[in-house]
């Protein structure tokens, strides 16, 4: 038996290819891909902005069930043959400094280099990402088990709403009665937004830009957002102000890509002593309108964040779970095997509206 993989040979080329499946030992496992879901940095691969020089299977947001298991495997990741689990996108050796400091993000070993979704399909046995209908988990593979009944394709929200988790509310300290401003509506900035009110926020305001992401602010209102706001029609300084009452944000977080002028945005939307979380990537070109100024006068505490940990991915996997939040009902297109291109290409802004949830799943 084979498997089958969608390859991105180059920038715009992908490709499906067969795999052999490969002997499975003692220490490491096969899943059976079930979905992964998509987002910016996938298409940032097919059009190149992020392409790592090498043919590679994309995809780093796996659900799936563990066709094979090794017994040493076993014992280290808690989990067995036929369970449900999700994958992380990084590896760990677990040994390393960071890995046991638990930033597993630097391991000495892996790193940026080897994650899911990145590596070359010249190492073997190349089934290294999640556009395929087997994956490859190498022994220092970090797993999760999904909770019971909990939907695949729902399950894939594991990674952006851990994101939202992480970025919203672990690294700025979001508190109960905090008023928090999430910039950007992508469906990260939708799960910070639920992050921030599951944490107690008070008042939680959300923006985006254009005809583009009125649907997406619509879904923020749903989602318990208080205020949501166009840029391209309304100023969110004022228009934070002028709703919540109050002279500005405790907390920002800046979940926009490739919008440098964002970057100002939060700065004067913060009140004084606020922090400001920036986990978007800019791609260049600076901080047009950024005042350092400001960041002294109002004692601003500003950090970037990279990734998601293991405890923001079990929270996630709870509260998709608990059915809290009506995720299952969120815009979302899934493709197989002779849709997903097309699918990359509507997330990227060409052609079709993209959705707020993108899944591939091998079955379509």
């Amino acid at each position: 038996m084979n498997a089958t993989a969608m390859v991105l040979e180059a920038p715009e080329v992908l490709r499906r290819q067969h795999f052999e499946l490969p002997s499975i030992g003692s220490d490491d496992a096969l899943l059976r891909v079930e979905a992964c879901g998509l987002c910016g940095t996938d298409h940032e691969q097919y059009s190149g902005q992020l392409h790592p020089g090498h043919a590679f299977i994309p995809g780093h947001e796996t659900v799936g069930v563990i066709e094979e298991i090794g017994p040493e495997a076993e014992a280290r990741w808690g989990v067995t043959a036929g369970q449900r689990v999700a994958v992380e996108v990084f590896q760990s050796c677990r040994t390393c400094e960071p890995c046991r400091r638990g930033e597993y993000l630097r391991c000495d070993r892996h790193g940026l280099a080897t994650m899911y979704g990145f590596v070359s399909i010249d190492e073997g046995p190349g089934l290294w990402g999640g556009y395929a209908t087997h994956q490859y988990l190498g022994p220092d593979s970090m797993l999760l088990p999904v909770p019971d009944g909990l939907d695949p394709t729902l399950a894939t929200l594991f990674n952006p709403l851990g994101a939202g988790i992480r970025w919203g509310v672990t690294v700025p300290g979001t508190k109960p009665g905090d008023a928090v401003a999430v910039l950007g509506c992508g469906i990260r900035g939708l799960c910070a937004a639920v992050a921030a009110k599951d944490a107690g926020a008070e008042f939680v305001m959300v923006t985006g830009a254009g005809e583009r992401d009125r649907p997406r602010l619509e879904a923020a209102r749903h989602f318990g957002a208080d205020l949501v706001v166009d840029v391209t029609e309304d100023d969110p300084v004022a228009a934070f102000r002028d709703a919540s009452g109050r002279a500005g944000a405790d907390v920002v977080v800046d979940v926009t890509a490739k919008a440098p002028d964002v970057v100002a945005q939060a700065v004067h939307i913060a009140a004084p002593r606020a922090r400001i979380v920036i986990a978007g990537t800019r791609g260049g070109g600076g901080a047009p309108g950024f005042e350092p100024d400001l960041v002294v006068y109002k004692e601003l505490r500003i950090e970037g964040a990279l990734g998601v940990d293991v405890t923001a991915y079990r929270a996630a996997l709870d509260l998709l779970a608990s059915d809290r939040h009506p995720f299952a009902a969120i815009d979302r297109q899934i493709a197989g095997f002779d849709a997903l291109e097309d699918l990359l290409l509507a997330m990227a802004g060409e052609g079709d509206t993209p959705p707020l949830h993108g899944v591939f799943a091998p079955n379509g």
